[in-house]
Formats: C-alpha cells, structure tokens, sequence
C-alpha cells in the first residue's frame, strides 16, 4: 500500500502525479504528431484546383473536418501549455487531471476529425455517398470500441476480479 492508499505501489502523491505525468507525456506524443500532420493535409486541400468543383455538402464537410482538427490539436498540445503555466508550483496533480480531461477531448475530436476527412475521401473518391457514410461509421465504431469500449471492459473485469478477492489474495 502507498503512502496516499492506492494499491499496487509505495509512492507519495506527488510521486504518482510525476509517474502519471510522464505516462501522459508519452501517450499524447503519439497523438500530437498525428493530428498535427493530418491538420496539415487537411489545410492545404482547399487551396487543390478540384476543391472549387466539390458540392457543398462536400466543402461544408471539408470545414467540419478542418474545425474538427483544429480543436483536437488545440486540446492534444493544450497539456504542455498547460504545464509551463503551472510548472514549480506544486501543481502536478491538478495538471495531471486537466490533462487527462484534455486528452480525452483530443481523442474524441481526432476520431471524429479522421472518421469526418474518410467520409470526405471516400465521397470523393468512391463517387457512392452510400459507401462512403458506411465505411466511415464502421472506423468510427471501431474507434469507439478499441479507444472506449474495451478499455471499459478491462477495468470491469479487473474490478470484479479484485472484488471476488481479500487483502491476502485469497477468494472470497
């Protein structure tokens, strides 16, 4: 048992908030590199010869998507802003909690970011709206189920298995 009660490690609160600080740092940097590179494809399309051609449910799209990027790479990157305005204050576990709520906005937007630039892609390119909205909500559910879905399952079942054991690891 740690010194704050949580299971599993011997470490302050501020400890944790460190440990966990760093975990997020590693995880988002996946995520800012992608949204950001897929921000910036998004941006240079309205600038192609062929964007003036598209209908405009296809260019409204095109503004939802690009809005969708700009917001889920404001809140992916909003951490490290977040920190430098906090940093050596004694702050970390409030950081890591923002963050984390940050994060998660980020990932929404990122999936719906991609899901809404597929629907645009595959409109375009497929020439069948039909295809292309299904395609689309199937990697949209996919998302919803690697990202949300199972991560909730796993923590379920953890829990239940914790449950049905004492203190010493024994069943109840």
């Amino acid at each position: 048992m740690s010194n704050d009660g949580a299971p599993g490690r011997d470490e302050t609160a501020q400890e944790r908030a460190d440990r966990l600080w760093t975990d997020m740092l590693q995880e988002v940097r996946v995520c800012q590199t992608g949204a950001q590179i897929l921000f910036g494809f998004l941006i240079g399309v309205a600038f192609t010869p062929r964007f003036a051609a598209l209908p405009d449910f296809d260019k409204n799209l095109y503004t939802a998507t690009v809005i969708l990027g700009a917001v889920a790479t404001g809140a992916l990157v909003a951490p490290v802003a977040f920190h430098r305005l906090l940093a050596g204050r004694g702050m970390k576990p409030e950081l890591v909690h923002v963050a984390g709520h940050l994060i998660a906005a980020g990932l929404v937007t990122l999936a719906l970011t991609i899901a809404a630039a597929l629907l645009l892609l595959l409109r375009t390119a497929t020439g069948s709206p039909t295809a292309a909205w299904i395609i689309s909500s199937v990697v949209l559910l996919w998302f919803t189920t690697t990202w949300l879905v199972l991560p909730h399952v796993v923590l379920r079942r953890a829990a239940a298995r914790r449950s049905a054991t004492d203190d010493d690891g024994r069943q109840r």
